[in-house]
Parts: structure tokens; sequence; C-alpha cells
């Protein structure tokens, strides 16, 4: 087939788009999309603005530039832009039109996929965690009061961007609804409700769906365009794509370059040359596509979502084996990408060349010299006969430290079963504690001391609590390690404890529920380190030049790190990731602080900072 590749219009386009005052406007024509009434073939580099630093966005652009995209994909992260009923956030690191924005500066049109579902191994799928507070509305349904949060949400992001259209002369030329809904389910009448969402918004863009090849039955609709995702066998995924939509050009709304990691679960990696291989396929035969993801970046704070069935928690890492790392590294996916995209681009045109690679450094000790145990920090509990879910406790991440009184099991002088042979194992008849319906990693103690974890990942749901002769204290430390971002259970993804316990001596007539969201873990009163236990752990650290650098966590258990009050994420001891991201933009020339929670917490009190970050090192017994 002949190849249009990107149109003189387009580059035209490109070179000045920083500065560009006329409209731009992209709309399906018989057989390629027209920008201006001109054919163009986009090349897009898909990255996320909450992932990425801002000071680093335009490095990254820059970057997939010089790869040769001339245009740039972004989801719009619901939970982060309104983590409140009606409250609003797009400052700082949230100010989506400001990435944007950038993006216009570096040359790069824009494609804005704003949900509200975005999945993207991204908690809950975008969707804000409070929706869950209420057991009466359901998600991703024709459901009033979903429908008209939707709309609040769209209408607000519709103020932030409306300017940034390309019909305002700002570099947005398309508007995803909804994403990869045929996955999920076929009510056509459902999407068609989203659809006129973003219409009444004023989301006046080309708007498009986007399926995998043989759900786009389920997902398209037939008056938007419809692009389709996959990420192996270029050819037969087109072909497939074409037999739903035979008529008009074609656009992969991603192709997945790379692959995500799960903790407990190897590091995905993958072939280059393949890769490479289906870009020259899908450009020479004038699909558009764009590349998920050309840079990954990291799952910062809480925000790494989870795959079901079976559960598995995602890792704190997006570096995704892209092209462009985690940390902003050219890989060599990179470089072939920007060989084979070069061959499609009209005669003469010229890339340019990336920034040049930022500062790493390396520290080679940190010592941590305060602490607190989490048993000194609790806060003031809510009390129930039951146990009430995270969202129901208003709290949408974190932690919640479930408590309640148990009688003795094993009273002394009366044995549950005769007396055993003597070196014979002793066998008590007895039952487990259980805990129905339970969502996330819990930690259980009884009187402070670890009695056993409940892993979601491993499908546990009971535990055999250690033989008491007196009155004790049970705690239960839930952590939410991730909704399930993809599939049929996220109707139903609360997270901490929902439903009646029954631990080995009954079910407890009343529970203390400790509120744990981390989100003011500087004004900790600190002092002496704790012997062990979970704990709270803080330090500072000298250098004399800023730069990047990953966090070692081996010989750390399982916990979250913040350093200068930015939450770098989740760190877990199985791995496969075992160092975590710390951008150099986030440190400073003399003192920084940092700040260690861990729930295994065994006296250890220092770590390092590597120049290069350990992805795959799985210790699934560690």
């Amino acid at each position: 087939m002949h190849t249009i590749g990107i149109s003189t219009l387009a580059l035209a386009a490109l070179a000045t788009a920083g500065a560009c005052t006329e409209p731009a406007v992209l709309t399906s024509g018989d057989s390629h999309l027209l920008l201006n009434g001109q054919p163009i073939q986009i090349i897009s580099a898909e990255m996320h603005y909450p992932r990425i630093p801002r000071p680093y966005w335009r490095d990254r652009m820059k970057k997939a530039r010089a790869m040769g995209c001339n245009a740039l994909t972004t989801y719009v992260f619901w939970n982060l832009h309104e983590p409140k009923p009606g409250k609003f956030d797009f400052k700082g690191n949230n100010d989506v039109a400001a990435f944007i924005k950038t993006a216009q500066e570096e040359g790069l049109h824009v494609i804005l996929r704003p949900g509200p579902y975005v999945c993207s191994e991204w908690d809950f799928g975008g969707y804000p965690a409070w929706l869950l507070a209420d057991d009466t509305l359901t998600v991703r349904a024709r459901d009033l009061k979903f429908m008209k949060a939707c709309e609040r949400y769209l209408n607000r992001l519709a103020k932030e961007v409306k300017p940034l259209l390309g019909v305002n002369s700002g570099p947005i030329l398309m508007v995803q609804v909804e994403n990869e809904y045929g996955s999920y389910g076929a009510d056509r009448e459902y999407m068609r409700n989203v659809r006129d969402l973003f219409k009444a918004a004023g989301f006046n863009a080309l708007l498009f769906t986007a399926d995998g090849p043989d759900q786009m039955p389920n997902g398209a609709l037939d008056d938007l365009f419809a692009a389709f995702n996959f990420g192996g066998g270029a050819e037969q995924a087109y072909n497939t794509a074409r037999k739903h939509r035979p008529k008009g050009p074609m656009m992969v709304g991603e192709y997945w370059c790379g692959w995500f990691d799960h903790w407990g679960v190897q590091h995905h990696t993958v072939n280059v040359k393949d890769k490479a291989d289906d870009i020259d396929w899908l450009l020479s035969h004038d699909c558009s596509v764009s590349i998920y993801m050309a840079h990954g970046g990291t799952n910062f704070g809480w925000m790494a979502g989870a795959n079901d069935p079976p559960y598995r928690a995602d890792t704190t890492s997006y570096d995704y084996d892209a092209p462009i790392s985690e940390d902003g590294r050219l890989k060599p996916m990179w470089y072939a990408f920007r060989d084979v995209i070069r061959k499609h681009l009209p005669e003469g045109t010229v890339l340019p060349e990336p920034p040049e690679p930022l500062p790493v450094i390396g520290i080679p000790k940190i010592t941590l010299d305060k602490g607190v145990s989490l048993w000194d920090i609790l806060p003031k509990p809510v009390e129930a006969k039951y146990p009430i879910g995270m969202e129901t406790l208003g709290q949408s991440y974190g932690m919640v430290l479930y408590r309640a009184d148990l009688k003795p099991n094993y009273p002394k002088g009366i044995p549950f079963l005769p007396e055993p042979v003597e070196g014979a194992p002793i066998i008590r008849n007895r039952a487990p504690m259980t805990i129905p319906g339970f969502h996330g990693y819990a930690t259980v103690f009884i009187d402070r001391k670890k009695a056993g974890t409940l892993d979601r990942r491993l499908g546990q749901s009971s535990l055999i609590l250690p033989d008491r002769t007196k009155p004790a204290t049970l705690d239960i430390l839930v952590e939410n390690t991730g909704r399930v971002n993809f599939g049929r259970a996220l109707p139903g993804e609360q997270q901490g404890l929902f439903q009646k316990v029954d631990t080995d001596v009954g079910a407890p007539d009343k529970w203390r529920m400790y509120c744990l969201p981390f989100d003011n873990v500087a004004k900790l009163p600190f002092g002496k380190i704790p012997a062990g236990g979970p704990a709270v752990l803080t330090g500072t650290f000298r250098l004399d030049r800023a730069g990047d650098t990953f966090l070692d966590m081996r010989g750390w258990g399982k916990g979250n790190v913040w350093v200068n009050g930015h939450h770098l994420g989740r760190y877990w001891r199985i791995g496969p990731q075992q160092t975590l991201y710390l951008p150099g933009c986030w440190l400073k020339k003399g003192e920084n602080r940092i700040i260690v929670f861990d729930v295994d917490y065994a006296g250890q009190t220092t770590l390092s900072g590597l120049p290069a970050p350990i992805l795959d090192e799985l210790r699934v017994h560690g």
C-alpha cells in the first residue's frame, strides 16, 4: 500500500506548534485521517503526567519527538482530580492543562483520554474510591448516581481543556470516549450515554473509541471513529479490525510495546525486533499508531492498580520495558523505533536530537535515626458491631487497623485433646479465624505480636490464631494493595474488612477501626527507634549534588517511602522490583529528609541509593 506518512502540512504544524494560532481540525476521511483537510499519519507517544515528575515532563516529550512521534497521548485520571465528591484538584503534577500546553510547545499534537474509566494499571481504573462508599451505586453502568458523577467530572475537566482543543488553536485533536468497554460489557446504550456526556461538556474534537480487535463490536459506536488495541502480530490484528470497520482510516489506539509487572511475578521484557517490525508494518499500511507506553514512568504514592482473576497487585515501577525507561534513559527499543519511524517520514525530514541524559547519582549510605511505633500513632477509632470497609470510613488509600477483644481459646488445664505422645506434634482441635470478602494485605497481631498474614494474591482468608490462656487484643492491619483496574471485579472493589469476622472463639461483638491514610507522615512524633513491629522511621542525608537515584530496599520488608514530602510508592521484599525510583528533581543539594514505613520492621536503620534500578529480582518466599 502507498504510504502517506506525515504530510507537509502536518510537519509545518509541528514545527510551529508552540506559537500556533490557527484552528486544527482532525476528521476521518475516506482512507486517511485529515488535518484541516490534508492527510496525516499520527505517530503518538503515550505518557502520563502523574507518572512523571512535573520538572521532567519536557524532557520526556523531547525524547518522544526525537524518536519520531508527532503526537502525545495521555489519560486523565479522575481519582486524582476529584479526591472528594465535588472537590477538584488541577494543581502541581495534576495540572493536565499545563502538561498539554507543554506538549504543544514541544511540537506535539495531543490525544486526550479522559475515561471516565481508564484502566492503565491504575488504582480502580482511575475511578475515585469514594464511588464505592455508596453500596447502591454501580460503576461503569447506566446507574443514575454514577452517570451524574461522571457528568460532574467531565464538565469540570472541560473547563480545563476546552481552550486547548484544536478548534480553539490548541493541540488536542482527538478525545477518547470510555476505554476498552468491549472487554467489559456490551451495553451500547451505556456507551451512547457516555458519548453524550462528552458532547454536552463541549469536547469538540474527533471523538473515538478504542478496543481490542475482537471486542470492537461490543465497544465501538457507529457514529464514532474506532481505534483498535493490541500488542503483537500487526497484520492479524489489523485484518480483524478491518473486518469490523471495512471503510475509512485505521488507527491503533494502543500498541503495547512492553508490559507491566506484578508483585511476586517475574519481570516482563519483550523482543525489540518484533516490536519494531510491528511498527514498521503498521506505518507501511497507512495506519496511525499510538505507542503504549513510549514512557511508562512510576505509580507514585498508592496509585498502582491490580488485575483479577487471579488477583495480582501491580508494582510501583511502571517502566513497562518501554523505549524510554522509568527514569528517562533511552533503551535499545527507542533507537529501533526511531530507525523505523524515520523510514516513513517525508524525504529530507530531520528528526531532532534527544536532550542530554539527566544526572544520575549513587548514595552510599542513608541512616534512619528516629522512629515511632504504629501502636503509638493511632488516631481516634470508629466503633461498630461489624468491620467497616475503607471507603465507607471515608478513606481512599493507605491502611486501616481493625481491633477487637478476644476471649481465651485454650484455658489453662483444659486441653482440647488428650495429652499427645511425647515427641508427636500438638494438634489443636480449633477452627481458624476466617475473614470472608477480604480485600488487601492483612498483618494479624495478638497483643501486638505478629500472628501471621493474609494475602489476597494467594486467596488467603483464614488463619490459625495462637494459644491464649487469657483475654487478648486482636489487631488486623489491612493495606489497600491496589484496587482491580480491569475486568468484572470493578464494582466490588471495596478495600479492607467489610463482613463479619469469625475468630476461634466466635465473632467479636465490637470493633474499633483506626484510619491510617499516612497523608501527614512528616508530622509524626518521632523519637527513639522501636525494637520491631510496624513502625515509621525517619532520617536525613546530605548531597553534594542532586540526581536521579534508586533506593535499594533489599533488607527491608513491606512498606512505603517518602522523600522531601514526595511519596515514592510501595516496596515489597518479594520483588521483582527491589528499588524505588527517586527523581533527582525531588532532591536538593544539602540536607534531604526520608521517611520509611515498614509493616515488618525488624531493626533495619540504613539503606542506599543505586545509579540503576533492580526490577527483576524475584523473592517469592522472601
